[in-house]
Protein backbone atom coordinates (compact mmCIF):
# COMPACT_ATOMS: atom_id res chain seq x y z
CA UNK A 1 0.00 0.00 0.00
CA UNK A 2 1.51 3.53 -0.57
CA UNK A 3 1.86 5.62 2.20
CA UNK A 4 1.84 9.14 3.01
CA UNK A 5 5.17 9.27 3.22
CA UNK A 6 5.82 7.58 -0.25
CA UNK A 7 3.34 10.22 -2.03
CA UNK A 8 5.33 12.88 -0.38
CA UNK A 9 8.67 11.97 -1.78
CA UNK A 10 8.33 14.34 -4.43
CA UNK A 11 10.89 17.33 -5.33
CA UNK A 12 9.46 20.33 -2.57
CA UNK A 13 8.28 22.95 -4.67
CA UNK A 14 10.30 25.85 -3.17
CA UNK A 15 11.52 27.65 -6.73
CA UNK A 16 14.71 30.69 -6.64
CA UNK A 17 13.22 34.00 -8.15
CA UNK A 18 14.34 33.96 -11.63
CA UNK A 19 17.26 36.64 -12.18
CA UNK A 20 17.04 36.21 -16.25
CA UNK A 21 20.85 34.51 -16.53
CA UNK A 22 19.81 31.63 -15.97
CA UNK A 23 20.18 28.87 -18.73
CA UNK A 24 17.29 26.94 -20.16
CA UNK A 25 18.45 23.83 -18.32
CA UNK A 26 18.69 25.91 -15.16
CA UNK A 27 15.22 27.83 -15.97
CA UNK A 28 13.12 24.27 -16.44
CA UNK A 29 14.81 22.50 -13.50
CA UNK A 30 14.07 25.87 -11.29
CA UNK A 31 11.08 26.98 -12.57
CA UNK A 32 9.28 24.08 -14.40
CA UNK A 33 7.73 22.69 -11.43
CA UNK A 34 4.12 21.46 -12.13
CA UNK A 35 1.14 21.78 -14.26
CA UNK A 36 2.02 22.08 -18.16
CA UNK A 37 5.47 23.26 -17.07
CA UNK A 38 6.23 20.21 -15.06
CA UNK A 39 4.98 17.97 -18.11
CA UNK A 40 7.18 19.98 -20.73
CA UNK A 41 10.26 19.69 -18.46
CA UNK A 42 9.69 15.88 -18.49
CA UNK A 43 9.94 15.79 -21.92
CA UNK A 44 13.63 17.87 -22.23
CA UNK A 45 14.44 15.03 -19.49
CA UNK A 46 13.41 12.97 -21.48
CA UNK A 47 14.86 13.86 -24.49
CA UNK A 48 18.62 14.76 -22.83
CA UNK A 49 18.73 11.53 -20.95
CA UNK A 50 17.36 8.74 -22.86
CA UNK A 51 16.79 10.10 -26.70
CA UNK A 52 20.42 11.30 -27.21
CA UNK A 53 22.12 8.60 -26.69
CA UNK A 54 23.87 6.45 -29.43
CA UNK A 55 22.18 3.98 -31.32
CA UNK A 56 18.79 5.28 -29.90
CA UNK A 57 15.49 5.03 -32.82
CA UNK A 58 13.66 7.97 -32.10
CA UNK A 59 9.93 7.90 -33.50
CA UNK A 60 7.86 11.13 -33.30
CA UNK A 61 3.87 10.56 -33.82
CA UNK A 62 2.20 13.71 -35.36
CA UNK A 63 -1.54 14.57 -34.94
CA UNK A 64 -3.58 17.14 -34.26
CA UNK A 65 -4.19 19.91 -36.96
CA UNK A 66 -0.21 20.98 -36.61
CA UNK A 67 1.49 21.47 -40.37
CA UNK A 68 -1.38 23.77 -41.30
CA UNK A 69 -0.32 25.74 -38.38
CA UNK A 70 3.29 26.11 -39.85
CA UNK A 71 5.15 22.97 -37.46
CA UNK A 72 6.10 21.18 -40.67
CA UNK A 73 8.61 24.30 -41.22
CA UNK A 74 9.18 25.56 -38.06
CA UNK A 75 10.03 22.64 -36.72
CA UNK A 76 10.37 19.16 -37.89
CA UNK A 77 11.85 19.81 -41.10
CA UNK A 78 14.97 21.02 -39.14
CA UNK A 79 14.96 18.16 -36.64
CA UNK A 80 14.58 15.78 -39.91
CA UNK A 81 17.27 17.41 -41.59
CA UNK A 82 19.41 16.90 -38.08
CA UNK A 83 18.66 13.51 -37.85
CA UNK A 84 16.72 13.45 -34.88
CA UNK A 85 14.06 11.39 -35.74
CA UNK A 86 13.93 7.58 -37.83
CA UNK A 87 10.49 7.11 -38.28
CA UNK A 88 7.14 9.16 -38.27
CA UNK A 89 3.24 7.96 -38.14
CA UNK A 90 1.02 10.57 -38.48
CA UNK A 91 -2.52 11.29 -39.21
CA UNK A 92 -3.30 11.58 -43.07
CA UNK A 93 -4.74 14.90 -42.37
CA UNK A 94 -1.51 15.97 -41.22
CA UNK A 95 0.41 14.72 -44.82
CA UNK A 96 -2.29 16.23 -46.81
CA UNK A 97 -2.60 19.89 -45.24
CA UNK A 98 1.53 19.85 -45.13
CA UNK A 99 1.16 19.12 -49.13
CA UNK A 100 -0.09 22.70 -49.81
CA UNK A 101 3.00 24.40 -48.96
CA UNK A 102 5.09 22.59 -51.01
CA UNK A 103 2.40 23.44 -53.47
CA UNK A 104 3.05 27.12 -53.00
CA UNK A 105 0.05 27.54 -51.77
CA UNK A 106 -0.92 29.60 -48.73
CA UNK A 107 -2.72 29.76 -45.39
CA UNK A 108 -3.46 32.52 -43.31
CA UNK A 109 -3.59 33.54 -39.36
CA UNK A 110 -7.22 34.34 -38.94
CA UNK A 111 -9.16 34.67 -36.02
CA UNK A 112 -11.48 31.91 -33.52
CA UNK A 113 -14.48 35.03 -34.04
CA UNK A 114 -15.44 34.76 -36.83
CA UNK A 115 -18.87 33.87 -38.80
CA UNK A 116 -18.34 30.43 -39.92
CA UNK A 117 -21.72 31.32 -42.89
CA UNK A 118 -19.61 34.29 -43.77
CA UNK A 119 -16.85 32.03 -44.23
CA UNK A 120 -18.85 29.96 -46.56
CA UNK A 121 -20.25 32.65 -48.54
CA UNK A 122 -16.66 34.46 -49.23
CA UNK A 123 -15.38 30.12 -50.13
CA UNK A 124 -12.79 30.55 -47.06
CA UNK A 125 -11.96 27.42 -45.22
CA UNK A 126 -10.79 27.55 -41.66
CA UNK A 127 -9.42 25.45 -39.32
CA UNK A 128 -9.79 27.32 -36.08
CA UNK A 129 -8.08 30.43 -36.91
CA UNK A 130 -6.26 29.37 -39.41
CA UNK A 131 -8.31 30.53 -43.20
CA UNK A 132 -7.40 29.59 -46.55
CA UNK A 133 -9.42 29.74 -50.03
CA UNK A 134 -11.08 26.59 -51.17
CA UNK A 135 -9.35 26.51 -53.82
CA UNK A 136 -6.02 25.26 -51.98
CA UNK A 137 -8.31 22.49 -51.14
CA UNK A 138 -9.22 21.68 -54.66
CA UNK A 139 -5.89 22.20 -56.37
CA UNK A 140 -4.58 19.70 -53.96
CA UNK A 141 -7.06 17.19 -54.58
CA UNK A 142 -6.26 17.60 -58.19
CA UNK A 143 -2.70 17.31 -57.92
CA UNK A 144 -2.76 13.95 -55.61
CA UNK A 145 -5.34 12.46 -58.51
CA UNK A 146 -2.68 13.33 -61.12
CA UNK A 147 0.37 11.84 -59.00
CA UNK A 148 -1.49 8.91 -58.15
CA UNK A 149 -1.92 8.02 -61.49
CA UNK A 150 1.45 7.83 -62.24
CA UNK A 151 2.85 4.63 -63.19
CA UNK A 152 5.04 3.55 -60.34
CA UNK A 153 1.83 3.85 -58.04
CA UNK A 154 -0.26 1.59 -59.33
CA UNK A 155 0.22 -1.77 -57.24
CA UNK A 156 0.08 -1.93 -53.89
CA UNK A 157 2.42 -0.31 -51.13
CA UNK A 158 2.69 0.32 -47.86
CA UNK A 159 1.47 4.19 -46.58
CA UNK A 160 5.75 4.82 -45.91
CA UNK A 161 6.14 4.27 -49.73
CA UNK A 162 3.19 5.88 -51.12
CA UNK A 163 4.39 9.33 -49.21
CA UNK A 164 7.88 8.81 -49.80
CA UNK A 165 7.39 8.49 -53.44
CA UNK A 166 4.80 11.61 -53.66
CA UNK A 167 7.43 13.27 -51.61
CA UNK A 168 9.90 12.85 -54.49
CA UNK A 169 7.05 14.45 -56.64
CA UNK A 170 6.56 17.56 -53.88
CA UNK A 171 10.12 17.86 -54.32
CA UNK A 172 10.47 18.09 -57.95
CA UNK A 173 7.30 20.77 -57.91
CA UNK A 174 9.47 23.11 -55.06
CA UNK A 175 12.23 23.28 -57.55
CA UNK A 176 9.98 24.20 -59.82
CA UNK A 177 7.94 26.60 -57.88
CA UNK A 178 11.56 28.61 -56.89
CA UNK A 179 10.79 27.32 -53.27
CA UNK A 180 12.51 24.55 -50.37
CA UNK A 181 12.04 23.25 -47.26
CA UNK A 182 8.13 24.00 -47.43
CA UNK A 183 7.07 20.37 -46.99
CA UNK A 184 7.69 17.50 -44.57
CA UNK A 185 6.50 15.05 -47.00
CA UNK A 186 9.52 16.73 -49.27
CA UNK A 187 12.70 16.90 -46.69
CA UNK A 188 11.66 12.98 -45.26
CA UNK A 189 12.03 11.78 -48.87
CA UNK A 190 15.38 13.63 -49.22
CA UNK A 191 15.88 12.19 -45.58
CA UNK A 192 14.43 8.79 -46.38
CA UNK A 193 12.76 8.89 -43.18
CA UNK A 194 9.89 6.90 -43.53
CA UNK A 195 6.22 8.21 -43.24
CA UNK A 196 3.62 5.98 -41.84
CA UNK A 197 -0.30 6.38 -41.48
CA UNK A 198 -2.43 4.14 -39.60
CA UNK A 199 -5.80 5.50 -40.78
CA UNK A 200 -4.68 6.08 -44.60
CA UNK A 201 -8.73 6.62 -45.70
CA UNK A 202 -9.75 9.21 -43.29
CA UNK A 203 -7.67 12.00 -45.01
CA UNK A 204 -8.30 13.78 -47.87
CA UNK A 205 -5.11 11.45 -49.73
CA UNK A 206 -6.89 8.63 -49.18
CA UNK A 207 -10.34 9.78 -50.63
CA UNK A 208 -8.70 10.65 -53.41
CA UNK A 209 -7.02 7.69 -53.78
CA UNK A 210 -10.20 5.51 -53.08
CA UNK A 211 -11.73 7.38 -56.01
CA UNK A 212 -9.15 6.08 -58.13
CA UNK A 213 -9.62 2.77 -57.56
CA UNK A 214 -13.53 3.25 -58.66
CA UNK A 215 -11.88 3.98 -61.71
CA UNK A 216 -9.67 1.29 -62.45
CA UNK A 217 -6.59 2.46 -60.12
CA UNK A 218 -4.27 -0.35 -58.98
CA UNK A 219 -2.77 1.70 -55.92
CA UNK A 220 -4.19 0.20 -53.30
Amino acid sequence: MTTRKDFLRGQRIDPKPITGRETVPELVDNAFLAYNAGRLADGCRLFTELMLEDDVTVGMSLTGAMTPAGLGMSTIIPVLEAGFIDWIVSTGANLYHDAHFGLGLTMHRGTPFADDVELREQGVVRIYDIFFDYEVLLSTDAYIREVSAAPEFQRPMSTAEYHYLLGGYILEREKALGISRKSVLGVAHQCAVPMYTSSPGDSSIGMNVAEQALTGSQLR
